[in-house]
């Protein structure tokens, strides 16, 4: 069994709303509420701006991943989010799911990934740290929250799933 990605659509958001709501603690962090509603991330992950897509275990869905292929900020790829659902952690998918991503990215002609996680999110931290991303730089979002900014070099070779 390996991940695949699917859009997500005006006619899926539903999915993406329960993906979302299944990691409450991430919420709370991330926007001050547990659970939140579909007017939420409508703008998030319908939009012209990012790629947004389900992370697909065969024909289930087990996450969401949503990602710029170049910010205009600093000319960088930037890996928005990358959420698996609750019930599906802990068995190597986001790990599987950021792979193909690396693998599509290397594809596309891109050397490097960078991402932003809120600084009390230790898993998070330890998650991209274990797949190789260090720590750059750290900034404050419009919020005033504390953001640590994490940057991965693509290998010469990236593995084609």
């Amino acid at each position: 069994m390996s991940v695949q990605f699917e859009e997500i659509t005006k006619e899926t958001l539903y999915i993406a709303l329960e993906m979302i709501n299944s990691n409450p603690e991430y919420n709370l962090v991330e926007n001050g509420i547990a659970l939140r509603e579909l007017t939420d991330i409508k703008e998030e992950f319908l939009n012209q701006e990012t790629i947004s897509v389900f992370i697909k275990l065969d024909e289930t869905y087990i996450g969401v991943m949503d990602y710029l292929l170049e910010n205009p900020k600093d000319q960088c790829p930037w890996l928005g989010l990358l959420m698996i659902h609750r019930d599906y952690q802990g068995f190597g998918f986001g790990a599987q799911a950021y792979a193909l991503y690396e693998s599509e990215m290397h594809n596309r002609g891109l050397k490097r990934v960078r991402l932003g996680v809120i600084k009390e999110n230790v898993k998070a931290k330890q998650f991209w740290e274990s797949l190789g991303f260090l720590n750059i730089k750290t900034v404050f979002n419009e919020n005033g929250k504390e953001i640590l900014v994490f940057e991965k070099n693509f290998p010469k070779e990236v593995l084609d799933l």
